[in-house]
């Protein structure tokens, strides 16, 4: 019953457009104010920042590009090519919060503000 409910969300799935809203949180990440938020938050030191910076300028266009093909397993090759090489930069305490901060700041713009100004 499980496998079946599976396939049907999974074909469900494939029917829609890709939908550039849905990766709206790894855009996001390539903001200079929202990286500084973000490596306030996980307390990340310089090296680390730098790694990410890359690992964030490389997701944004990947993911622009996965867009613009409206390739949804290149979509989301790039999502786990960012939470690959993010696990692999932080801690696994700053990585609980990194997930965090995408899941619940980013994909709310008021969580995020509230955020940003108690830093």
């Amino acid at each position: 019953m499980l496998v079946l409910v599976l396939v049907l969300v999974v074909g469900a799935a494939h029917t829609f457009a890709l939908n550039p809203s849905d990766y709206k949180a790894f855009y996001k990440l390539n903001n200079k104010a929202v990286q500084t938020a973000l490596i306030g938050y996980i307390d990340a030191d310089q090296e680390q920042a730098a790694f990410l910076q890359h690992v964030f300028n490389a997701t944004e266009q990947e993911i622009k590009a996965a867009v613009k093909n409206e390739n949804e397993v290149a979509a989301e090759n790039v999502v786990n090519y960012n939470l690959r090489n993010t696990k692999c930069i932080l801690s696994d305490d700053q990585y609980k919060k990194y997930i965090v901060f995408v899941n619940l700041y980013l994909n709310d713009e008021s969580k995020f503000a509230l955020l940003s100004d108690n830093k």
